[in-house]
């Protein structure tokens, strides 16, 4: 009977580890999405604030098409982007062509000198603000949730129960 009560202890003390350990994967993996979403939010709201840019940029400086039509099309790709890795190259991509943006309007000084550009650089600023805090923290939670999922004995049953590896947003 001993025995008995000792198998059965021994089996709910497996059972409850893994079902502590399959809980925290799912918090880690939930997790990871959740701060995810905040950068997608982010981003979103920094295209949204270019597009306007270029607007703004465009009723002063009709005669630099081709810098503003760069700046759209780069904000177009990165907006279709997919996934971490993906959004990753296509944002890096796009703020390489923001400087040319500002260039174009530092030819201008009324331009710079209006009200509404100058509150739209502000914003942007705190913009790329936010998204480098939302991609320092979503890193760090996606580097967390990946050694969880590949650190014994989280690792033995993981890719079973779908907690695949995690990509980290790099710019």
């Amino acid at each position: 009977m001993t025995g008995t009560v000792a198998i059965i202890a021994a089996v709910a003390g497996i059972l409850s580890f893994l079902a502590w350990l399959y809980n925290r994967l799912v918090r880690l993996r939930n997790l990871s999405r959740s701060s995810w979403s905040d950068i997608d939010v982010l981003l979103k709201k920094r295209h949204d604030l270019v597009g306007n840019l270029v607007e703004t940029v465009k009723g002063y400086a009709g005669y630099e098409k081709a810098v503003l039509q760069g700046v759209t099309e780069a904000r177009g790709r990165a907006m279709r982007a997919e996934g971490p890795g993906e959004r990753g190259k296509e944002e890096a991509a796009f703020r390489e062509k923001l400087p040319s943006l500002f260039a174009v309007a530092e030819s201008y000084p009324d331009l710079e000198a209006s009200g509404s550009y100058l509150l739209l650089q502000k914003q942007l600023a705190e913009i790329e603000n936010g998204i480098e805090y939302a991609r320092r923290y979503y890193n760090a939670v996606v580097r967390d949730y990946n050694t969880a999922a590949e650190t014994f004995p989280a690792n033995l049953f993981a890719r079973a129960f779908g907690f695949g590896a995690a990509e980290f947003f790099q710019l």
